[in-house]
């Protein structure tokens, strides 16, 4: 069986968070398990792959992954072969029969492809960026869905890799090759599953109890140390701010050329276009610690769905002006807050004002990000301005510790402050969040 699947390009491409295609799919996918060949040269993947669900409806009767341009070669539901369809946008595979809530299921496959998106390759390495579920089979946008992940990658002897949490095991494989088989510590959402093969410089150094690794095709060791040395106190800033330890024992950062910019479980990629060009420039100050701070707030805490995706995105666009004034002065943290007024300002003048847990239909990734990320962060200070900083930051050390490892909506994040504050915040939620009429 062989089956070629085309992902929707028009705008999940300039969004990927336009279209929400896996919500409602009835299973929690609690397990991936992959044996990853990449090819470097050619940006294409071979592997077998393991998925493990539980229906969390009665009469599950079709399992739905998000699409992508991957061949499948084989697929069995439970041992039964399987033909998987493709319907819009979605890789759909019938079960045999329906079957009840709670029912286990394993769906193992082999695949093979050039991945449309999520590749990004330079002269000596290949990384992963942000599309997980076009080079293995995954439901991209179901945020609340958390599994756990593990990842063997089979690549040349001498090759680095770099992938989800830690590497486990390191054994020869065929014609050599070598298997190094990575496991991240906790269960993930699928988007933030990655890897990197090539060969890396390395440098490490610590931050309390936890290990920060700078890694780089592109840049030497001592290059790496001067790049990322604000990280270490960033650790400690945030960490105060969460009331949360950094919550992965060994954190990395990749560094790359050019523009790139994504947090994934464990670890980040950058580039060298995103790092300040001079010293103590709190407006080129912002790739590294906005991918740090998602390690807490998107990684750690989770929104449950597209929905409610400002607190992820809003509360990390906020807490880069509280570390740019932290750092700098409180005319950095105006300044960051001012370019958020003014992305937001111009959606609104083009009509597009809209609460931040709205779940229509946005037009532009541009006006997302107005929203979400600018206007999630403006919402963010005015709380803060609202409860004053011993109440606001109370509740968002509460909020964080409460939902560590879980996921969020924003009525968790309302019950948090106005657990730490005594107020009742539904109003002002109902205005900024869930719009005017969305609650009693």
């Amino acid at each position: 069986m062989r089956l070629a699947l085309v992902a929707i390009i028009v705008a999940s491409l300039a969004d990927p968070a336009l279209a929400d295609t896996t919500s409602g799919a009835g299973f929690d996918v609690t397990s991936y398990d992959l044996a990853l060949t990449p090819d470097m040269q050619n940006e294409t993947v071979a592997g077998r792959e393991t998925i493990r669900l539980r229906a969390i409806d009665d009469g599950l009767s079709q399992l739905i992954f998000s699409g992508n341009a991957l061949t499948i070669d084989s697929a069995t539901i439970d041992g039964v072969p399987a033909s998987p369809t493709l319907k819009a946008d979605s890789l759909t595979f019938d079960l045999p029969r329906p079957i009840a809530r709670g029912r286990t299921v394993k769906l193992e496959l082999a695949y093979h492809g050039h991945p449309a998106r999520g590749f990004a390759r330079s002269a000596t390495a290949l990384y992963t960026s942000y599309f997980a579920c076009d080079w293995m089979i995954c439901r991209q946008n179901d945020f609340g869905d958390k599994a756990a992940f593990s990842l063997a990658l089979r690549v040349p002897v001498g090759t680095d890799t770099m992938s989800v949490g830690r590497m486990v095991s390191k054994r020869p494989g065929p014609d050599g090759s070598e298997i190094q088989r990575w496991k991240a510590p906790r269960p993930y959402s699928a988007y933030l599953y990655g890897f990197a093969v090539g060969r890396f410089v390395s440098v490490s150094e610590t931050a309390g109890s936890a290990k920060l690794t700078y890694l780089s095709d592109v840049a030497d060791t001592a290059e790496l140390k001067h790049r990322f040395a604000p990280t270490r106190e960033m650790v400690r800033f945030i960490s105060d701010k969460a009331g949360v330890p950094l919550p992965v024992a060994e954190y990395r950062q990749l560094l790359v050329k050019g523009d790139e910019a994504q947090e994934a479980a464990t670890y980040s990629v950058i580039g060298m276009d995103e790092l300040p060009t001079k010293a103590d420039d709190p407006d080129q100050d912002w790739a590294i610690v906005h991918e740090l701070f998602h390690q807490w707030w998107g990684n750690l805490v989770t929104c449950a769905s597209l929905t409610d995706f400002w607190l992820n995105e809003g509360v990390t666009t906020f807490m880069t002006a509280a570390w740019k004034e932290h750092r700098y002065g409180r005319a950095a943290y105006d300044a960051e807050l001012d370019v958020a007024r003014s992305r937001l300002e111009k959606v609104r003048a083009k009509g597009l004002d809209k609460p931040l847990a709205w779940d229509g239909h946005y037009p532009t990734l541009g006006t997302r990000r107005a929203i979400q990320y600018s206007e999630g962060a403006l919402f963010m200070d005015h709380l803060r301005s609202t409860l004053g900083d011993a109440a606001f930051w109370s509740g968002l050390r509460r909020y964080t510790r409460a939902h560590a490892g879980g996921v969020v909506t924003s009525i968790d994040l309302e019950r948090a402050m106005e657990a730490a504050s005594g107020h009742d915040l539904r109003p002002l939620f109902a205005q900024w969040v869930f719009g005017e009429t969305a609650r009693p």
